[in-house]
């Protein structure tokens, strides 16, 4: 998982297409700071979600080639970082740092006041942030390390997670809202398809029971911090939120790592070079560019538009694993990745437009 980068996840990283309760919701200007701390300030653009401000279509495309990209590679960068890394470790670095250059430039930028939050507003982010990083992206890193037969593919691991979006659909039922009825078909036609992925078959490309259940679990969490995220006071600025979700996440995630002995008789000298650029890859490219081109999206382009990342990216990470990583994609794996994809679709597709008070942007899963 995206950090959305914050996840929308960021968050991030690396979370769910949910229009009306999922994501962090847009800042005026990118990198810009936001004097409105009401919850009506963390708003999708104004109108029928279409975007505030025109683009070029070709830079609106750039950005969005980025988030297709960067987000999808980001399974891939996790299997390759936790080849010689501690997972949960690796995880705790990612967002550490992440966080630290992303508060930099926020710095930077604004001033010294540019990440202050009441008690509130940093209790909520933590909260998010634990959800989403060191649950929802922590299980997903466990779920991708090991040997070979209990790890589960890169690209079998982003299909799972793309379930998030149905799953919100699911924790929204449990509100006052009503998800229209193509919406309730989309998330059974995307659980169809995570059935097909995970029924045992034998041979290559069999899905690791236990790995699965791990990226289910994971992906609950995210969707449980995606959900609450939209009802609960955050920050206004979906960067200032990110960072303080980032620091909690990698707060506890270190303390998971040491409590699972993973520092223990570690050494930097023992992880090889492709794993410390793959780190540096999720840090830079997965938690910090990936999410920045997103925000801009959210101004400059259709939400129903942007939104296409939920079902793209899955597709994009199945693509690396098998060219890049000689994973296999086996008639199952290819049947119930393109079912999880439309059902994901058909989801985000027929999501109404929400009020302006319930309206929240798309929040990514992960990565």
């Amino acid at each position: 998982m995206s950090s959305r980068p914050s996840s929308a996840t960021p968050t991030v990283a690396h979370a769910s297409t949910d229009n009306s309760s999922s994501a962090r919701l847009t800042p005026r200007r990118d990198l810009e700071p936001s004097t409105d701390n009401s919850s009506s300030a963390r708003l999708a653009p104004r109108g029928d979600l279409e975007a505030s401000t025109a683009a070029r279509p070709t830079l609106v495309w750039t950005a969005l080639v980025l988030v297709y990209v960067l987000w999808g590679s980001t399974y891939l960068g996790i299997r390759v970082a936790v080849e010689s890394l501690p997972p949960i470790t690796s995880a705790a670095v990612r967002f550490a740092g992440a966080a630290g250059v992303l508060a930099l430039v926020l710095r930077f930028r604004r001033g010294p006041g540019a990440l202050r939050v009441d008690r509130r507003q940093l209790g909520s982010a933590a909260l998010v942030g634990l959800l989403l990083l060191a649950g929802g992206n922590g299980l997903v890193v466990l779920a991708e390390s090991g040997p070979a037969g209990v790890a589960v593919p890169s690209g079998i691991a982003a299909l799972l997670v793309a379930t998030v979006p149905l799953l919100v659909v699911l924790l929204r039922t449990l509100g006052a809202d009503r998800p229209r009825p193509w919406t309730f078909a989309g998330v059974g036609l995307g659980f169809v398809g995570l059935i097909v992925l995970v029924l045992p078959a034998g041979g290559p490309g069999t899905v690791p029971l236990a790995g699965a259940l791990t990226l289910v679990a994971g992906a609950t969490s995210w969707s449980v911090g995606s959900y609450l995220s939209g009802r609960i006071r955050m920050p206004a600025d979906p960067f200032v939120a990110t960072v303080y979700e980032m620091v909690a996440g990698a707060l506890a995630l270190t303390v998971v790592a040491i409590s699972r002995g993973e520092l223990s008789g570690f050494s930097p000298g023992q992880v090889t070079g492709r794993s410390w650029a793959a780190l540096a890859y999720l840090m830079v490219a997965g938690s910090l560019v990936a999410f920045t081109a997103y925000v801009w999206l959210l101004h400059h382009a259709p939400i129903s538009l942007v939104a296409t990342y939920a079902y793209v990216n899955p597709v994009v990470a199945v693509a690396l694993g098998a060219l890049l990583a000689a994973e296999p994609v086996t008639n199952q794996v290819l049947l119930g990745g393109a079912v999880i994809v439309a059902g994901v679709a058909v989801v985000v597709s027929t999501e109404r437009p929400r009020r302006r008070v319930d309206g929240a942007a798309p929040e990514p899963v992960r990565r």
